[in-house]
Parts: C-alpha cells; sequence; structure tokens
C-alpha cells in the first residue's frame, strides 16, 4: 500500500496504537493544551515528509564524530527543535582526547545515550555519569560552562560511544531561568509495549505513559523499537511541528522511506503513520511539539532572540560571569 496515495486510512483497534497527549510535564511552566486521544478505530490522514534530511558528518572536540542532520539544508529548526546530532564513534584502551568545557545559554540541551559512558561536569560544581539508556536533559536557561566526555571506565578498557543529542529551544520569557538538570536513568523512563512496537516516553505523553521530565513548552520525545513488519499509527496534534530521526534500520514514513541517521520532518496530515519494512529491529526518535514561533538568533553555543543578547551572551562568558568548570576532567585527557 502506497501512503502517498492514501489520505484517510481507517485503522482497527488491533492496528491503532495509541494517542499523543500533549502534556507538557511537571515542570512545565506554560499549561499544555488538552488533546484527547482517539481510542478504538480511528481516521488519520498520515503526515506527509516534507523534507528528508541526509546527514552531515563533521566532529566535535576531538573524538566525538556525529551525522548532523538538524540544522540542515533548508531546515534550520523543527521548532522547538533545534539540532540533532546522531554520534557514534570507538575510543580505544587508553585513547585521549574529548570535548572541552564550553558555554551554553537560552536553549536546553537532551542527550540519549545508547552505549558506552559519558561523564559530565559544569560550572556548578556538578559532576554526574551518564550510561546506556540514560537521557540528560540539561536546561542551559541563563548560562552554565559544561564538558561532557567518555567516561574514563572506557578508555581503561576501550569501547563504543553511541548515542543522540538534540537542543530544544526556550521561549523568551524562559531563556534567563536558572540551569537545571532532569538526569534520567534507563529504569526510570516510562515505557509501553504492544504489537511489535515499544515506546520509552522521554518527554510529553503517549499511549497513556506520562513522561518524568518537564518541559517549558508542549512537545513529545519518545524513542520507538519495531519489531520487523511492525506499524506505529499515532495521533499528533494538528499545530504541532514533527519529525522522525532513525536510529537503526529503516523504516517507511508518510511515503517515504528513511534510513538509518537521516532525519523526515513531517508535515499536513492528522497523525503519524510509520512502518518497519525490513528483516531487522528498527529504532527511531519521533519528536516535535508546539512551536515557540519567536526570532532565533544563534552564535556557536548561544541562542537568543535578539543579536544584542547574543552579544551580551559573549560578554557573560568572556568576562567569566557563567563561571567555568572547576578541575575539569579535559585538562586530564585532552590530546598534547
Amino acid at each position: 500500500m502506497r501512503l502517498d496515495t492514501v489520505r484517510t486510512p481507517r485503522w482497527t483497534r488491533r492496528r491503532f496504537l495509541g494517542g499523543l497527549v500533549s502534556a507538557a510535564g511537571v515542570l512545565a511552566v506554560a499549561p499544555a493544551r488538552a488533546f484527547t486521544p482517539r481510542v478504538g478505530t480511528a481516521d488519520i490522514a498520515p503526515r506527509r515528509v516534507a523534507q528528508l534530511v541526509v546527514p552531515r558528518r563533521t566532529r566535535v572536540g576531538e573524538v566525538f564524530d556525529i551525522r548532523r542532520t538538524l540544522p540542515g539544508p533548508g531546515v534550520e529548526q523543527v521548532d522547538p527543535f533545534l539540532m540533532l546530532d546522531h554520534f557514534d564513534f570507538p575510543i580505544a584502551k587508553g585513547q585521549l582526547g574529548g570535548l572541552a568545557p564550553h558555554p551554553h545559554r537560552g536553549f536546553e540541551t537532551v542527550t540519549v545515550l545508547l552505549d558506552g559512558a559519558i561523564e559530565h561536569g559544569d560550572s556548578l560544581g556538578n559532576r554526574g555519569l551518564l550510561e546506556p539508556g540514560g537521557v540528560q536533559w540539561m536546561t542551559a536557561g541563563a548560562g552554565i560552562v559544561h564538558e561532557e566526555n567518555p567516561a574514563d571506565v572506557l578508555r581503561e578498557r576501550g569501547g563504543r560511544v553511541r548515542g543522540v543529542q538534540l537542543w530544544v529551544n526556550l521561549p523568551a520569557r524562559a531563556k534567563m531561568t536558572p540551569p537545571a538538570y532532569q538526569d534520567t536513568p534507563f529504569a526510570r523512563v516510562p515505557t509501553y509495549s504492544e504489537a511489535g512496537v515499544t515506546a520509552r516516553v522521554f518527554a510529553g505523553a503517549a499511549h497513556d505513559v506520562t513522561a518524568v521530565i518537564g518541559t517549558h513548552t508542549p512537545m513529545a520525545l519518545i524513542d520507538y523499537g519495531l519489531a520487523p513488519g511492525a506499524e506505529l499509527v499515532l495521533d499528533w496534534p494538528p499545530a504541532w511541528s514533527a519529525f522522525v530521526h532513525v536510529v537503526d534500520g529503516l523504516v517507511d514514513v508518510g511515503g517515504a522511506r528513511v534510513a538509518e541517521a537521516h532525519l523526515a520532518v513531517l508535515t499536513g496530515g492528522s497523525g503519524l503513520y510509520v512502518q518497519n519494512p525490513g528483516p531487522r529491529p528498527a529504532r527511531l526518535l519521533v519528536g516535535g511539539g508546539e512551536p515557540i514561533a519567536e526570532p532565533v538568533a544563534r552564535y556557536g553555543p548561544f541562542t537568543m532572540n535578539t543579536q544584542a543578547e547574543l552579544q551580551v551572551a559573549v560578554d557573560d562568558y568572556r568576562s567569566g560571569r557563567m563561571g567555568r568548570v572547576a578541575n575539569p576532567t579535559y585538562e586530564r585527557i585532552r590530546l598534547r
């Protein structure tokens, strides 16, 4: 069945795998609009692919090999999501190199770790370890300096570091909020499973499962696993943005086949339809939300609303007002 020729298919109870609720979470500072999922049968017009983004390979720091799809050619953001990096690289036993301390202001970083271990430290004195299946949702807000590096345990034995990092914009009213973390280990991520589909709900709510991570604007970020041949059918708020990023395998979505590390930006329709046509499991991130719809001014690690605000951020960082990372790990492991 060609999805691009079907506008309003009817999904049976057996095939309908749930609806999305636009709950923003317990830490939301703006209430989400109510969105009630349809149950039983549902008529949806699947969203189509507006743009299929091929990843660009680059390196961040000295070891983080990434494939970046957002921003990409012709796609500056999928509001409120600003950036998506798919990282995957080996660490040899005793290998040096990492990512030096660097600042952020005006947005949030979300790191989903699939394999390996990442140590982080910041200018607030926090230290922590992100392990497989965990999510670090860091609100940079008014400003923070931090470092992220492959953990010492990997340098002792060698291993693989793999995951996805996203940047999520903050609305103007929240850009100068105090920095904060929502570190969520694998065991605390709410899950759902049915008919060959598993879901780990990082943000928002879906399939009657609500995330423990709160957001500043209504959005959803869901980690899906699809068995061979499995289908995902999901209501989606019409006014929300939406994307599908394939982590492993390949999927059919919106009339297009999307390969590993590629990003499909979706438009139109009243829901999402995704199928795994391959012989092996597929894994994907589905994300989107209520657009912030404000001016976006970017300069390196800062995202504000105006150029004047960017200059203030640069001045604050250079003058030390954002602080510094005490005894950074990077000084011990950097290439010399």
